[in-house]
């Protein structure tokens, strides 16, 4: 490869942060890139949430769905923020302002989930209970600094709220549907299957792509002085675990709020209005549009295939 293609990194790795702080680093190497940010790859792939998070609230805001998830997609794009500070610092306060907002990230989804078609009442004692349980994760994390008890505390949260949505939309949705659209019932949920299914596995490969990235780190670093600069980015595997986490089926992921959204509004009737515009995960970020707005940008894209 020609030596114009490549660029070294940084030979210092100083940086204007100061030492670590944080009780977790990544296999990318501390300011290899710039001075200014500790873990650059890791920082700029987090950009993808606020990218994605303005589109949702763009999107909540012009077809009218419910402001929770407003709120989520606010939360999503916290959860972007915290890790950008993270990554860029390596401080221990800015490490807890990326992984806190990923617990209060899932009770906001989670009261949108566990409060659907509850009572006023029963919907705020729901919503109290899961404050309260984020804050107590949050005070005994502070106290324990073991990034084990965040993670299962996440991972509690998450699969609690995810297998919740799979019970609603079986046990609730789909007699719904046979009754109220016979015609599109098997389709609706076929779709939000495959979304949900393909949700999870991009959450599985961000998975193994991080545990990968933990366990060879030393040899990914040599590759990586190998390759140098642009091309040793396509090793950086905590980079990539945001990338496919972003948008896979966690509860702060943008799959799986559009999911839920989708569900909402299906269990609320409105699937003769509203359509979930999403073909695969390879080809499409999914949202939930009016069907007006879906048919014609199908017309546009069978249009642009003709032409």
């Amino acid at each position: 490869m020609a030596s114009y293609l490549q660029f070294p990194y940084r030979e210092a790795r100083d940086g204007i942060w100061g030492e670590q702080t944080s009780t977790l680093n990544w296999c990318e190497e501390d300011y290899n890139i710039t001075s200014y940010c500790a873990e650059f790859v890791n920082s700029i792939t987090n950009s993808m949430f606020i990218w994605l998070g303005i589109r949702g609230i763009r999107d909540c805001i012009r077809y009218r769905h419910r402001p929770v998830f407003i709120i989520a997609f606010i939360g999503y794009i916290v959860v972007g923020l915290g890790s950008i500070a993270f990554h860029t610092t390596l401080k221990y306060s800015m490490q807890l302002a990326d992984e806190l907002p990923m617990i209060y990230a899932t009770c906001i989804i989670g009261h949108a989930t566990f409060s659907y078609g509850k009572s006023p009442a029963a919907s705020n004692i729901i919503g109290l209970g899961l404050f309260s349980l984020g804050l107590t994760i949050t005070i005994v994390y502070h106290l324990t600094k073991q990034p084990v008890f965040h993670q299962v505390s996440f991972a509690g949260l998450t699969c609690a709220v995810v297998f919740r949505s799979m019970y609603d939309m079986e046990k609730q949705l789909r007699p719904a549907l046979r009754i109220r659209s016979p015609e599109r019932a098997d389709a609706i949920m076929s779709q939000m299957w495959k979304m949900c299914l393909s949700g999870i596995a991009l959450f599985l490969v961000g998975f193994l792509i991080w545990n990968l990235d933990n366990i060879f780190c030393n040899y990914l670093r040599e590759w990586r002085s190998v390759l140098l600069l642009p091309w040793s980015i396509v090793l950086e595997g905590h980079a990539w675990w945001h990338i496919f986490t972003g948008l896979g089926q966690l509860t702060h992921s943008y799959y799986f709020i559009v999911w839920r959204m989708w569900l909402h509004t299906c269990l609320e009737g409105k699937e003769h209005d509203f359509a979930l515009r999403w073909t695969s995960a390879l080809t499409s970020i999914p949202r939930v549009l009016p069907i007006s707005s879906v048919e014609a940008a199908e017309l546009t894209t069978h249009k642009g295939r003709l032409d």
